[in-house]
């Protein structure tokens, strides 16, 4: 693994995460109570033992800046980093990443500079657990000049999907950008090529791109300097390849989840509380997801009725009931506030005792959230201070509403508070 240069591509502007990416770049989005999203790619990397990362970004990236840099720094006995590499001017190119391959192709000359023979290309907002030396060693067994990992589907999904064909020997053979009806039933393939049992292979008889690529760095340059007008890997690039080049499929059969989506993200979420078994877990000792460490103290739960939840540390909570809801780092929460299914971001601070009840008695909200407050299927950005008597429980049943001066938004039915977003007593959305 140590010829293996991984580059985690980290989006766009995330428009569909909006307005959870107002101030932060898409993988900083947090996720799981005290993760983010960046820590998922950047995890599987090192317990695949790849150890040179690359995260090229080009918007709001301050605090992914200030994450991976307070996170991920390995000593001195190895050549291993985790680097942003930034949009940026040059003589040579005056604009910023026009897609996938044009921020890769962009960083050429640096990248060129390691020693590697591969160059893996992942995705900063996708949640799984992957070994990529099973990935890369099938990339080097089937002589590959670009290997694709690939999920199998059933007929009712695949029409989301970008899907694949592929021949008996696993090579990519054909593309279809989320096929419908006759196109549908041609990207039908037998997917126990793959390594799916005879059983599965029929009701999954579709594979799907996860947007996760290796490629033989010899022919990633190449490709990317002969079609300068390309600009996307999945759309461009690789069907165009696939024509000469042996391009291969890779089964990945477990679960992955791209949450793009502000639906996607707070479905994802909320499945870690599942009992007994999550579909992921942050519980696995073999390959742990690596974070921040904040050395915050334990959480304090005060006459609390808490079911189904995951509480972060650091949190202060009086007296409240909380169902099915995650809640991040340094989450307060006064007595007889009721919070079901919802995701709390927590804070990034502590206010002190004495500011919270000077911020009370000037009739002020302090951070976090206030008595007798009823939160249901929201999404709570971090440092909010919501009041007291407030209800966020989307009472009209509105699918989409844009309320940015007011403090929140509707995303497919789900109420998101915006960061730093104040919501006054008795306040009901």
């Amino acid at each position: 693994m140590k010829k293996v240069l991984a580059i985690i591509l980290g989006g766009g502007a995330g428009t569909r995460l909006y307005p959870l990416t107002k101030l932060r770049a898409k993988p900083a989005v947090p996720v799981a109570g005290k993760y983010r999203l960046i820590d998922i790619p950047v995890s599987n990397c090192i317990n695949s033992e790849i150890f040179k990362i690359y995260v090229l970004t080009q918007f709001n990236s301050a605090s992914l800046n200030r994450h991976i840099a307070r996170t991920y720094n390995f000593t001195g006995f190895n050549e291993g980093f985790v680097e942003v590499l930034a949009a940026q001017q040059t003589p040579e190119n005056p604009n910023w990443f026009q897609g996938t391959a044009d921020a890769v192709r962009q960083y050429l000359w640096l990248l060129n500079e390691w020693d590697a023979d591969e160059y893996l290309i992942l995705s900063g907002d996708h949640l799984y657990r992957m070994d990529y030396r099973q990935f890369i060693q099938r990339h080097r067994e089937t002589g590959a000049d670009i290997t694709l990992s690939v999920i199998p589907i059933d007929k009712s999904r695949a029409s989301d999907f970008g899907l694949m064909k592929i021949d008996q020997s696993g090579r990519v053979i054909d593309f279809s950008e989320k096929p419908k009806g006759d196109e549908l039933d041609r990207m039908r393939v037998d997917t126990s090529v793959l390594g799916l049992s005879p059983e599965q292979a029929k009701l999954q008889p579709y594979i799907a791109s996860m947007g996760i690529y290796v490629f033989k760095k010899d022919v990633l340059i190449k490709l990317l300097k002969d079609s300068l007008e390309s600009t996307d890997f999945g759309k461009e690039i690789i069907p165009d390849a696939s024509k000469d080049h042996n391009v291969q499929a890779y089964l990945f059969d477990d679960y992955w989840e791209d949450i793009g989506t502000i639906e996607a993200f707070y479905h994802a979420n909320l499945a870690l509380t599942k009992q007994p078994l999550p579909p992921f877990s942050f519980y696995d000792e073999e390959a742990p997801i690596y974070t921040r460490a904040r050395y915050l103290p334990p959480s304090k739960l005060l006459s609390c009725h808490v079911t189904e939840s995951i509480v972060g540390e650091g949190c202060i909570l009086k007296d409240c009931r909380i169902q099915h809801s995650v809640l991040g780092v340094r989450s307060r929460i006064e007595a007889g506030c009721v919070i079901e299914e919802s995701l709390l971001m927590g804070a990034d601070f502590y206010q002190p005792f004495v500011e919270r009840q000077c911020t009370l008695e000037k009739g002020d909200i302090p951070v976090g959230i206030g008595t007798d407050t009823l939160i249901r299927r929201a999404i709570i950005d971090k440092n909010a201070r919501i009041g007291h008597d407030v209800k966020i429980i989307n009472k009209d049943n509105v699918q989409e509403a844009e309320r940015e001066n007011q403090g929140f938004y509707i995303r497919s039915g789900i109420v998101v508070v915006l960061k730093n977003a104040v919501i006054a007593d008795g306040t009901i959305i």
